[in-house]
Formats: C-alpha cells, sequence, structure tokens
C-alpha cells in the first residue's frame, strides 16, 4: 500500500502530523488560564448588561413602550436561565473564533488555544469548547483541576474540542510548520 493512502476500514491517525507540529511548544499555566477566564466572564457580564440598557433606552424612546407600566425582569445569572448560557456560549464562542484562539482575556495573559488535530480552529470547535467549560465546572469544578493530572495539561473542556492552550510565543513557528506540510 502506497505511503499516504488509507486502507478502508482501517484506523488513520488524522492528528499525527499535526500534533508533530506541536510537539515542545510551551503550554499556558495554569494561573494564565485561570486569569483570563475570569477576564472573561468579566468582559461578557458588561457587554451583556451594556447591551441591556441600550437597549432598554431605545426601548424607552418608543411612545406606546415608554408609556406601558408593566415591569420587566431580566437577569444576569450564567447558570439559572436560557438566555444567559445561551450569551454566554455565543460570546465565548465566537470571541475565540474570531480571535483566532484568542479572547481578550487570553490576549492580555499571552496565551492561545490551538487545535491539536487542525491547523485552525473552526467555528465549531470554539463552540464545542465553550459547552466543555459546562463539563469542566461538574463535580465542583474537577474538570478543570484535571489540568494537573493531564500529561499535556488538558482540561476536560480541552479533550472535547481536542485543544490545548499555549503560551503565545510559540504560534509564529506552529504558523510556518504547518505551512511546510
Amino acid at each position: 500500500m502506497a505511503g499516504n493512502a488509507r486502507k478502508k476500514g482501517h484506523y488513520h491517525a488524522y492528528a499525527t502530523a499535526r500534533m508533530k507540529q506541536l510537539e515542545g511548544v510551551e503550554l499556558a499555566s495554569f494561573q494564565a488560564r485561570a486569569f483570563a477566564l475570569v477576564v472573561d466572564f468579566a468582559l461578557a457580564s458588561i457587554v451583556f448588561v451594556g447591551a441591556l440598557v441600550a437597549l432598554f433606552i431605545a426601548l424607552n424612546k418608543i411612545p406606546i413602550i415608554a408609556r406601558n407600566d408593566r415591569h420587566i425582569t431580566i437577569e444576569l445569572d450564567f447558570f439559572h436561565n436560557w438566555y444567559s448560557i445561551i450569551y454566554l456560549v455565543l460570546f465565548m464562542g465566537l470571541t475565540l473564533y474570531v480571535g483566532k484562539g484568542r479572547t481578550i482575556g487570553k490576549r492580555v495573559m499571552r496565551i492561545r488555544v490551538v487545535s491539536v488535530a487542525h491547523p485552525r480552529l473552526s467555528l465549531w470547535h470554539c463552540l464545542e469548547r465553550t459547552l466543555g467549560y459546562g463539563a469542566s465546572a461538574l463535580e465542583l469544578g474537577f474538570g478543570f483541576m484535571q489540568y494537573f493530572t493531564h500529561p499535556n495539561y488538558q482540561t476536560v473542556h480541552d479533550r472535547i474540542a481536542e485543544t490545548i492552550v499555549i503560551r503565545d510565543m510559540h504560534t509564529r513557528r506552529i504558523e510556518r510548520s504547518s505551512e511546510s506540510l
């Protein structure tokens, strides 16, 4: 059988070349990752509240709505209502995708999320990784603590999305080596 030909019904190690590109990169520290997550949650909260204030100001300018005496309550509680969870997943997933593996918090900490299987993160990988935060938070955050037990410092959400978090200084070397494939 020829070198790169795939034989039907046999396992194909699709990520091997990518994993070799990533060999030896410096992984992000737990502290950097935790701080980046806190910054991203704070930013998500600020954007959510800002958008609500702007919406209420705009709605109050519409006469029929401004005269209404109804009381509207919207809570920013990321874990107890459906719209907060959807917002958080979209905010975190889209900022990770648009930032090419770097959210605002990750930029501040000079770290980046990279795929161990593909040269670039797709939108699906970013949303999948963000949804994986829920799995990491289960059982009192044990999924986050797996950072300390996994040889590549991967948490549950990293393994779900096939990603690692690296110090951003290695990005240029990885991009050059993926161009040579």
